[in-house]
């Protein structure tokens, strides 16, 4: 007998799901892929300066519990009713979560949070969230990490998002280019908006690559390309915070120097809150203060939110309290619709400038 030289440190292998068959087990209803399209218009409308409003993408750093995940979005949708004439809300849906080294991987991977990794069960429920989050009214912002499982729930997204540790990746960037919705494209973990400037730029472009097809066969595909892509701020590990209004004026000139909009969104956390959730406020009241000097290139903000500030661990035969968050910490929802007031305002004041 030979020696065995493949699959020689696979364990484990189990039948995955195909987007068709989770696709006919939730179906999108004509009426809400009518919505989801004109969301991804109105998105694309903001970005490209043809209306003045600013994107606020707002929501738990993390989905873990879908229950708490729609009353979250119920009480946005309520506090941002009074504020759509000057903001267009986008609730933050992200399933995904890349680590570091180790850690929970997101509602996909293991929805059940305990090491099982049920991931056809991760997507029948990350499918069902963003059915219910569109028929609620709100468009869904999620990020795309595993390139085959936008299959699977890419024709309710409004917006998507590339991570820092991914925008530098081929794969991503060919996914990008054949993604149906609007894409953000964060700077680089270390703070460069370069590499995030080069994703956009590629995306543009067709791409051939591997992938699925709905009914799960592998596939060459080739996409045409994405016209609808933008620069995502979130600070960096060298150069620190990147919201300023220098920071602002210099990412919107490299834009221009690229043939690109000067249409920035700026993520309150991560590195431009320095790993402090309460810090979102003041990134916040700092691009409000730019938007009345009239900085017409900051085009949306992120803040990470849920029902409950701060975050919790994920401890064996503990029970978690309800709307608070599993990874990153988030703002309550108290001062999140603090700071979102503050930006309508600002906005508002341009507005009738």
């Amino acid at each position: 007998m030979s020696t065995p030289t493949d699959d020689v440190r696979i364990g484990n292998a189990r039948p995955l799901i195909t987007p068709w068959v989770l696709a006919e087990e939730l179906p999108l209803p004509a009426s809400l892929a009518t919505g989801i399209a004109g969301s991804r218009r109105t998105i694309e409308s903001i970005l490209a300066h043809k209306d003045p409003r600013v994107l606020a993408i707002v929501g738990p750093c993390s989905v873990h519990d879908p229950a708490a995940l729609l009353d979250f979005a119920r009480q946005f949708k309520a506090l941002c009713e009074p504020l759509e004439d000057a903001i267009f809300p986008v609730l933050r849906v992200y399933f995904e979560k890349p680590r570091t080294v180790v850690g929970w991987k997101g509602l996909i991977n293991d929805p059940d949070l305990d090491g099982s990794f049920h991931i056809n069960r991760g997507l029948h429920l990350a499918r069902k969230v963003l059915l219910d989050v569109n028929t609620l009214g709100l468009p869904a912002a999620s990020e795309f990490l595993d390139t085959t499982f936008g299959q699977y729930y890419a024709d309710l997204v409004s917006f998507g998002a590339i991570g820092a540790r991914t925008v530098e990746s081929q794969v991503h960037r060919e996914l990008a280019s054949g993604l149906s919705m609007p894409v953000g494209f964060k700077n680089g973990t270390d703070g460069r908006i370069e590499v995030g400037i080069d994703a956009i730029l590629s995306a543009q472009h067709s791409h051939w690559f591997p992938s699925l097809t709905k009914e799960g066969t592998p596939a060459i595909l080739q996409s045409t390309g994405n016209p609808h892509g933008y620069l995502i701020l979130r600070g960096g590990s060298q150069t620190g915070p990147n919201f300023s209004a220098e920071h602002i004026a210099k990412t919107a000139q490299a834009l221009v120097a690229r043939d690109l909009p000067a249409s920035v969104i700026v993520d309150c956390s991560h590195g431009n809150s320095e790993k402090d959730f309460r810090r979102q406020g003041q990134v916040v009241s700092s691009l409000c203060d730019q938007i009345e000097q009239g900085q017409r290139a900051i085009r949306g903000i992120m803040l990470e939110s849920h029902l409950v500030e701060g975050n919790q661990p994920v401890e064996a035969g503990q029970p978690l309290a309800y709307g608070q968050s599993i990874t990153d910490a988030c703002l309550s929802l108290t001062d999140t619709a603090l700071a979102l007031k503050l930006l309508a305002s600002a906005v508002r004041k341009t507005a009738q400038a």
